[in-house]
């Protein structure tokens, strides 16, 4: 089953509370007949479009295409939470790569962080950016360990963002009855991020980006110059970037093995009014300390986007607001009749590792995905560092593609059934507080 068109409407974004209220684009044709270009880019989410304005604002010839629309997939439905260093805490990269290799990755993260507020500046992007980001936790060793995690990136980092918070503080922040404590990092952030996507193509517009909708790619003729096929034509290109996350299929084997498509889902409550004060009475999102998290943050609305619950089947469920009302009224039981507006799915990528994979799938053609949930900063830095690569500096690139990425076991038939069963158990021990 192909996942551009499983569980959406051709052409269409999905029915989410970030469609009703994106800055609306003008849709872009299709690509017909046979164009060449210095780079070709595959997607247009936060990474392919942060490629394709990196290039062409030094002076590069690029086509980008997008089976959809701009910014369909996950750029366009996550819960907008940026965040900095990587999706896996810091002292767990030093065990796994090392100090140095971990000091790297810090910093590229927090590259990539400030590189999106740089975009959004720069570009004028009106997304509702807001500062402050806090990490929950149900239990107290949950507490005990984000405390001494903030601790760490104080003393090893030099990271002074972050405040602590015991049960009593946190219910000034957040006074879910599920939370003991938590964590709360200003440097984060969070935004719409449908129209940060709308936003980055609209600069790459600008910058002379050829942008093409509607447009799958089927195949890619390798070679010294790679041809890129769609339905309605080929691009003839130096370079191909590959930005097709949860959405690659079968492009390239390589990055398939390595990549595994997840769905998630977030609904959109009824605007709160005066009981904002009963849940998120500081404009920050959350996401708390489980295994399967729970995310949610308030919209520029008053309405509170709550995102839960994960499928590694193809389709969504038929009711997305019922699977998501399950975690939000253990988070919040007060808000149990509260109504729902917009309930909608996404589809990211996850890795092993929970790390980002990137890669050089052949001389002249480079991917980057699986942002196991940390895609904001992540992708649209992934892209930005493609296009260096290209343009000739490939230090950031080289750091992250040395990050050892394992093929999921068991191939393409065992692998969803395996991870169902690993989630399954990391849901319970989410339930007994382990």
């Amino acid at each position: 089953m192909n996942l551009l068109y499983a569980n959406d409407k051709n052409g269409a974004y999905p029915p989410s509370w970030y469609a009703a209220t994106a800055t609306p684009l003008d849709a872009f044709a299709p690509l017909r007949g046979a164009v060449k270009a210095d780079v070709c880019v595959v997607g247009a989410g936060y990474t392919g479009l942060s490629a394709a304005l990196h290039l062409a604002k030094a002076g590069r010839n690029v086509v980008l295409l997008e089976a959809q629309r701009v910014g369909f997939g996950a750029s366009g439905r996550n819960g907008g939470q940026l965040g900095g260093g990587q999706r896996v805490e810091q002292d767990a990269l030093e065990k796994m790569l090392g100090r140095a290799q971990a000091q790297r990755l810090w910093d590229l993260g927090e590259d990539a962080k400030a590189l999106v507020k740089d975009l959004i500046a720069e570009n004028q992007i009106d997304c509702h950016l807001r500062p402050g980001v806090a990490w929950t936790a149900s239990s107290n060793a949950h507490v005990r360990h984000l405390h001494n995690y903030a601790h760490h990136l104080q003393d090893r980092y030099g990271y002074d963002q972050i405040e602590m918070l015991d049960q009593g503080a946190l219910q000034h922040v957040c006074p879910s009855p599920d939370y003991k404590g938590g964590i709360l990092d200003m440097g984060a952030a969070h935004l719409h991020p449908l129209n940060l996507a709308l936003g980055l193509a609209r600069a790459a517009k600008e910058a002379g980006v050829q942008i093409y909708e509607g447009s799958a790619v089927h195949h890619i003729e390798e070679g010294l110059r790679a041809v890129v096929q769609t339905d309605g034509g080929r691009v003839t290109a130096d370079h191909v970037v590959l930005a097709c996350n949860g959405y690659l299929g079968g492009l390239n084997r390589k990055v398939a093995a390595r990549v595994m498509p997840i769905n998630n889902f977030i609904v959109a409550t009824e605007p709160l009014g005066d009981r904002i004060k009963d849940v998120l009475p500081r404009d920050v999102a959350v996401a708390d300390s489980r295994f399967v998290v729970n995310y949610f943050r308030l919209s520029h609305d008053g309405r509170l986007l709550f995102g839960g619950g994960e499928s590694y089947g193809y389709k969504f469920p038929a009711d997305i607001a019922a699977k998501v009302r399950a975690p939000l009224s253990v988070v919040f039981p007060q808000l149990k009749d509260v109504r729902i507006d917009y309930a909608w799915g996404g589809t990211l990528a996850i890795t092993m590792k929970r790390l980002p994979y990137l890669a050089r799938v052949a001389p002249n053609i480079l991917s980057a995905s699986g942002y196991s949930g940390h895609g904001v900063g992540t992708a649209t830095h992934a892209g930005q560092l493609m296009a260096r690569a290209i343009l000739g500096d490939s230090d950031g690139f080289d750091v992250m593609s040395a990050i050892p990425t394992h093929p999921f076991p068991g191939g393409a038939a065992m692998r969803t059934p395996l991870l169902t069963l690993a989630m399954s158990w990391y849901s319970l021990r989410d339930k007994l507080g382990l």
